[in-house]
């Protein structure tokens, strides 16, 4: 007599156990990604939610911090330590915290009185403002209100208007005109002729000089007469320099119309 078969228990039933491991491997996967994207997400704090932060620090303990310490104690408060002390400089430099430098050491503290005083200043400052901005707003509604008598809208105005704006174009017309005659400009003459006599006074002092140069070089060494001469020639100084002279200047001639 055969022995029945058993059923292969064990062999389904660890089948079974190895898919129920890789669902749940896959669903702690999901979890573990669905939390890592939600942390992903957390928004970081804004420069002025940093401010806050670490003034909570200073007013909670009413206390004098060293930077190092304010560095230690901002990641409690969510500030990163590598941004606490640009933020506690945007705080000393809007005076809402206070430095001293004692030692070699450099102290912040800030109290809630402080702050107050501050803002009431700046309060203080903006009303000062307004009301200045104010009385100067009426002044020019006023003095705007003023300008408009006699300026009202009428054929009289616009015809004035009308030969202001003629007389402009004519007197520009007649100032470019003038412009064409410029180079007969008696003024312009003259004042031509006084830069011409101070750079013929100016040409001659210098020939003067260059002749004393000379002399002097001929006096001291009498025996390099040629060298001299070749390098006055390589200079540009010719044989027959001499001084300047003006020419006759010819007198403007004046026409009647």
């Amino acid at each position: 007599m055969s022995k029945p078969k058993e059923p292969e228990f064990g062999k389904g039933f660890r089948q079974k156990s190895i898919g129920e491991d890789r669902d749940g491997e896959e669903k702690s996967r999901s979890i573990q990604s669905l939390g890592t994207t939600k942390k992903s997400k957390k928004r970081g704090l804004s420069l002025d939610e940093k401010r806050e932060k670490m003034l909570q620090i200073f007013y909670e303990s009413q206390d004098f911090f060293l930077l190092k310490e304010l560095e230690k104690m901002g990641p409690k408060k969510g500030v990163i330590t590598q941004s606490v002390k640009d933020v506690v400089q945007t705080l000393v430099d809007d005076d809402l915290v206070f430095k001293d430098k004692i030692g070699t050491s450099v102290y912040f503290w800030s109290l809630p009185s402080c702050a107050g005083n501050q803002l009431r200043n700046i309060q203080r400052k903006l009303n000062s403002d307004l009301q200045n901005s104010e009385k100067r707003y009426t002044e020019l509604i006023d003095q705007c209100n003023a300008l408009k008598k006699g300026r009202e809208e009428s054929d009289e105005r616009e015809e004035a208007l009308d030969e202001l704006k003629a007389i402009q174009q004519k007197y520009n017309e007649l100032k470019d005109e003038i412009a064409q005659y410029s180079d007969n400009d008696p003024a312009t003459f003259e004042a031509m002729k006084k830069a011409i006599e101070v750079a013929h006074a100016s040409a001659n002092r210098w020939t003067d000089n260059i002749f004393t140069l000379r002399q002097w070089c001929s006096n001291n060494f009498p025996q390099a007469r040629e060298q001299l001469d070749h390098l006055y020639s390589e200079v540009g100084i010719p044989d027959d320099f001499d001084y300047l002279e003006l020419p006759a200047v010819v007198p403007l001639i004046s026409t009647g119309d």
